[in-house]
Parts: C-alpha cells; structure tokens; sequence
C-alpha cells in the first residue's frame, strides 16, 4: 500500500523504516532535508515540499502526520488541504488533544478529505517490537488503512476505538497511567535508596529479580535494569522529568467528568516539582523515559531547564 510520512523525528522515521520493511511504497518528508535524504537512501521517495504529494501518489492519498502536537499539526493540515483531493486521508499519529481532532476533521471534511486519528505507543523500540496503535474516526477508513496499522503493529496491536478522538482519548489516558507506573517504582527505588541496605543493593539485580515471577513484573522494570546497569546509581542523570503534555489532559479529563484519578494526578504535580528539586525518584522517571522514549535526559552539572 502507498503513504506518505510526514515528520521523520524519533518515532516518524522508524515508522517509515517498518513500513518500507512491509514492501509498502512511503513518500517522505520532513522539513529539515537531511532526515529525508536518509530515508530515501533505504527506499523511500522523499519530497521537498507537500505539493508535491499528489504526484507521488495515487487517490486515494493517506498521510500520516508524526509533528509534535499543537501548531504544526494546524500548519500541516491547512497547507494539505489546499493540496489533497476529496476522499484522501489524513492521519495524525503524534500526541493530540482529542478535542482538536474534533475541530480538524470537521476542517477537512469542507473539503471531502478524511481524517483519522491514531495514538501511537513503542517508542523507540517500535521499529523492533511494532508500534500499538489507538485508531478513532470513520470505520470504512479505518479498514481500508488496516494493511498499514497491519504493518505497523505487532499481533493483536492496533485497535478501532470509535469515532473521531476516540484514538487519541484511549492514548491519552494509557499516558496518564503510565504517569502513575512511572511514580511508583521511582518511590519505590527511592524508599531502597534511602534504607539501611542500600549500599548492599544492586538496582539492577532487584529490578530484574521483581520481573521473575513477581505481580509487578513489566517491560518498564526489564528498562530499569537496563538503566541502571549503564550507570551505578544513575549517577550521570539530573532528576529533571518533564511532561508531553498527555497527562495534564487526562487529568483535565477527569476534572471535567468528576473522576478521582490522585495516583495520576499527583504523579503530573511531582513531574512539576521535580524541576524545583530533584529526588533520586525523579532520576529512574527520567531513566526509564530516556530508555523507552529515547526522551533528552538533563546530565548532573548541567543547570537550567533541558
């Protein structure tokens, strides 16, 4: 099947290496050119500009949009819709507010152009493992872009969720738990860390021991000790946690409908306090994000926001 990438950052171009793995045709773009240029050495047709789409492609056109939520998607979709054609399609796979989708896909159906929105899990590590794919919008879309989503995610990865922001809704809230996991086994290192054993620990060791069998055995444990093997006490790593954006929405959410979620709202307010002063908590939250998201992580010494 053909598609067009845009936005080649650390999931973007990844995505596109998967999908050129599953002999799909990718059209690339991106717009600083040295990223295209790298993926067109492995099989991609990149582009220079969006104008150019519609003679990479065949109707009916999807695109799939990887650009950090906010103004760029806006940017990119208005200058799409003066170039796609009616019954192209237009996918947002980066972390939106499921609201804007809302106001964006009423945008481009003036124009008889889909939308789908589509909350994207993995990582780093999705170009290995798959990508688990939340899909909202209209149903017939989605089944016809199954061969992508097929590509793209391991066995039993992707999922319709319903309609328009659907996607998005159930990627926001999976965010917002992983908040909550992320705060517990930073405490809990934290409450080792400060013990009368801690100098008898080996965080690596016990992380992995906790994946044997244990009830709180998770990939997320498998990267601690990964972390914590590349540096004795995560040393090198300033306790500075920042947040995408995904978790003040799902605690917005919650507001908004009167749902008690404190796990996952106190775990948003420590990321905010982490900034002021760190904890050897904040360390393995920074670690683990850095491991599983390839997310910059600020380096002992370094003074300032990164």
């Amino acid at each position: 099947m053909q598609i067009a990438m845009i936005g080649l950052g650390r999931m973007g171009m990844n995505m596109a290496r998967r999908l050129l793995g599953g002999s799909h045709h990718v059209v690339a773009y991106n717009r600083t050119p040295n990223k295209t240029k790298e993926i067109e050495k492995e099989g991609a047709v990149g582009i220079s500009s969006l104008s150019e789409l519609a003679e990479k492609l065949s109707p009916p056109r999807p695109v799939w949009l990887m650009l950090p939520a906010g103004p760029a998607v806006d940017e990119h979709i208005s200058q799409l819709r003066a170039v796609l054609a009616p019954g192209d399609i237009v996918i947002d796979g980066g972390n939106t507010y499921y609201k804007d989708d809302i106001r964006r896909a009423e945008f481009l159906a003036e124009k008889s152009i889909g939308f789908m929105d589509v909350g994207v899990s993995g990582g780093i590590w999705g170009l290995e493992v798959g990508y688990c794919l939340m899909a909202g919008g209209d149903k017939e879309t989605y089944e016809h872009l199954e061969p992508i989503f097929r590509t793209l995610a391991p066995e039993n990865g992707y999922l319709y969720c319903g309609g328009t922001g659907a996607g998005h809704f159930v990627k926001m809230v999976h965010n917002g738990i992983e908040y909550g996991m992320l705060q517990a086994y930073g405490e809990g290192f934290e409450i080792l860390e400060g013990s009368p054993y801690s100098k008898s620990f080996d965080y690596a060791e016990i992380a992995h021991l906790w994946n044997q069998g244990s009830v709180i055995r998770s990939w997320l444990l498998e990267l601690a000790e990964t972390a914590f093997s590349k540096g004795e006490r995560l040393s090198d790593i300033r306790g500075y946690v920042e947040d995408s954006g995904e978790g003040r929405w799902t605690v917005q959410q919650a507001i908004e409908t009167g749902v008690s979620a404190p796990v996952i709202a106190l775990s948003l307010l420590q990321r905010f306090r982490s900034r002021k002063e760190e904890t050897f908590s904040d360390k393995v939250i920074a670690a683990l994000r850095r491991e599983f998201g390839g997310h910059a992580v600020a380096r002992s010494g370094d003074k300032g926001d990164k």
